[in-house]
């Protein structure tokens, strides 16, 4: 179905782009429609595949597999981390954030948007609310880092776990109603 919608999206484009390309005089402008019309209809093929595959239970039970999954590891590093600031060279800092949470925080972005379809779109907001508050503390504390703000990036480990914890809990508490509806 994917494939018909590329292939659709393309011949309509293709279509629209031979048109326009000829003589503007002798150009039968009204072939414009017809193009038009087969790319959208692909454009709608595709996002109605693309949705259809997104509300599935087998991507969505993976999806929050992943999340949890990622959340967890994430608070479990940020835990290890806030231990051992205070032994980590401040211009080290950065490196350790990369080396720790890069690919959790991706796979974690990758799968968010199940949040909305198995919880609804309060709770999605509620739990990338926090995330995201995470996250920039994540992003200040490599910041400071590199600038050498030895202080400031130590800070902001402590207060990026929070955000996360906070994410955590909203997720907890979502799923546990979830299960009990």
């Amino acid at each position: 179905m994917v494939t018909a919608g590329f292939i659709l999206t393309a011949l309509g484009f293709l279509g629209g782009a031979f048109l326009a390309s000829l003589d503007a005089e002798t150009v039968e402008w009204s072939w414009f429609i017809p193009c038009l019309i087969v790319g959208v209809a692909g454009v709608f093929l595709i996002k109605r595949s693309t949705m259809r595959h997104a509300r599935s239970e087998e991507t969505l039970a993976s999806n929050r597999s992943h999340i949890e999954d990622s959340l967890d590891r994430i608070l479990e590093q940020l835990r290890d981390l806030d231990g051992a600031k205070s032994e980590i060279p401040p211009y080290d800092l950065r490196f350790e954030i990369d080396r720790r949470f890069r690919s959790e925080l991706n796979r974690f972005v990758e799968a968010r948007e199940s949040l909305a379809h198995i919880y609804g779109l309060q709770v999605y907001a509620d739990i990338m609310s926090a995330f995201a508050a995470g996250e920039r503390y994540l992003n200040r504390v490599w910041s400071a880092s590199a600038d050498g703000y030895a202080d400031e990036a130590r800070t902001y480990i402590g207060r990026a776990k929070e955000q996360f914890e906070e994410a955590r809990v909203k997720l907890d508490d979502a799923r546990a109603r979830a299960d009990t509806a």
